[in-house]
């Protein structure tokens, strides 16, 4: 594909829709936006000029500018993405929504919250908790992310084996399209059958089809006890053969139902100097109930937790006020940081299973991890069948032969995911990152429809290209 030029006619257009001060063209600046946290350097493209534009109408305007100059537009949120989605892989416009940061509207009696796609996800929490509210479409980085980027990826996190993920929350969207347009979807409605359900075909688009300005989010009441359970076990084996237990047998929906391997809480430990029970155990699982009252979550978490010694756990750790629980979960969330802290080389990965499989496919990481000869470290989402498998350079392996190994492990992966009816991400999206593997994914027909839908939403094919396909 030819794109036009960001030459000085068109930095001066920039500059007389959104302002002066909001248009960077200083190469230090450029590049913080060359990258997202991909561990892999060589996906950094420059972009060529930054736009912070503070309304849908500026973004209109930018998105008409970039048409008739065939420039290439890539949107970003906080840049916290693990599939290159905001790397402006051609270059071109990169629009910040640093400036569209509001909290628009908490509606208590529709139970709805309506905000701009770069608020951080934490804010809208804290925003709504004071009304006895919570949003629980949430990702696990929950205070680094912004909620267009979480819109735009379909994120989920810790909760969603209970209460899904973005899509479930998102109940109405203004979308500026890649032509200019400005369109509203959905509302504060609970039902809207009139028309094709746009709404669910822009969220998990990773901003190919439209950029977010509004968004209106569901809420919910917030529980008012929570407990999680740490529940270590002596191989990686027992503690994964009791997740479909706990999902199908407790009777027990789980807010939360995560699992880390060794590796993973070792590296956790090292990274924030701290240390949890059993930190020798091969596996852990992290287990968190709610509800409206205090004995029904005992209930919950007694019965979890005798499932669990049941089925061969060490002990269970009882977590039930906020400071022991967040130690727990401060350990699990720091997996990803420590890890890239301490193996720079590696590939952050989120195959995702039908949950019955996850023993089967966890088994056959280890296997394609001995025949690699690279460490694959585990944890995740266990409850939805999510899992971060980890691949990371060995100390004794050379970067060449590291770079040579990594896409075949990564081909056997999703080919092995795939067969068990799988599929290649849950939560981090395609991007630049995994679009080559997109094959073993997804039938040839299916990809044609979905280039039909791209071309017909984005004639020119300016709007975040280079990502899914």
């Amino acid at each position: 594909m030819r794109y036009g030029k960001v030459t000085d006619e068109v930095i001066k257009k920039l500059k007389d829709i959104v302002g002066e001060r909001y248009v960077i063209t200083d190469r230090d600046a450029l590049e913080a936006f060359s990258i997202d946290e991909v561990a892999d350097k060589r996906y950094a493209r420059m972009p060529d000029v930054i736009v912070k534009p503070r309304t849908a109408e500026e973004i209109a305007e930018i998105m008409k500018l970039a048409n008739k100059y065939r420039i290439p537009v890539t949107p970003r949120g906080a840049g916290s993405g693990l599939s290159g989605g905001a790397i402006p892989v051609y270059g071109g416009i990169v629009i910040s929504f640093e400036r569209m940061n509001k909290i628009l509207e908490i509606d208590r009696e529709n139970l709805t919250v309506t905000v701009e796609p770069g608020v951080i996800t934490n804010d809208i929490q804290e925003a709504v908790r004071k009304y006895g509210l919570f949003y629980p479409g949430y990702p696990m980085s929950v205070e680094s992310c912004t909620i267009g980027g979480n819109v735009a990826e379909n994120a989920g996190g810790g909760t969603a084996v209970k209460y899904g993920v973005t899509s479930d929350y998102v109940m109405g969207l203004e979308v500026v399209l890649p032509t200019g347009e400005i369109i509203q979807l959905g509302g504060k409605r609970r039902k809207d059958v009139v028309g094709y359900d746009l709404i669910h075909l822009f969220i998990g688009s990773e901003g190919t089809l439209g950029i977010f300005t509004k968004i209106t989010l569901k809420l919910l009441p917030l529980p008012a006890h929570r407990a999680a359970l740490l529940v270590p076990f002596e191989t990686l084996e027992k503690a994964i053969d009791t997740v479909p237990k706990i999902m199908v047998e407790s009777k027990i929906i789980p807010t939360g139902l995560e699992f880390m391997d060794k590796p993973s809480v070792k590296a956790a430990e090292k990274y924030l100097n701290t240390r949890i029970p059993n930190d020798d155990a091969e596996a852990h699982l992290i287990i968190e109930v709610d509800g409206f009252d205090k004995e029904s979550v005992e209930r919950q978490y007694e019965s979890v937790g005798q499932m669990c010694l049941d089925n061969g756990a060490i002990e269970v750790y009882v977590a039930d006020n906020p400071l022991t629980r967040e130690k727990i979960w401060k350990i699990r969330r720091s997996i990803p940081e420590a890890l890239k802290v301490y193996h720079p080389e590696q590939s952050l990965e989120d195959i995702v299973v039908p949950i019955s499989e996850i023993p089967k496919i966890v088994r056959k990481l280890r296997e394609i991890a001995d025949e690699f000869g690279i460490p694959i470290p585990c944890y995740g989402h266990a409850g939805d069948g999510n899992i971060h498998a980890t691949p990371i350079k060995p100390e004794n392996m050379t970067l060449r032969e590291w770079r040579r190994k990594l896409p075949k492990l990564l081909e056997r992966m999703y080919i092995e995911t795939v067969k068990v009816g799988g599929t290649i991400s849950g939560e981090h999206g395609i991007g630049s990152k995994r679009r080559k593997y997109i094959k073993i994914a997804l039938d040839e027909a299916t990809i044609k429809l979905m280039r039909k839908l791209k071309r017909a939403f984005d004639p020119n094919n300016i709007l975040n290209p280079g990502k899914i396909f």
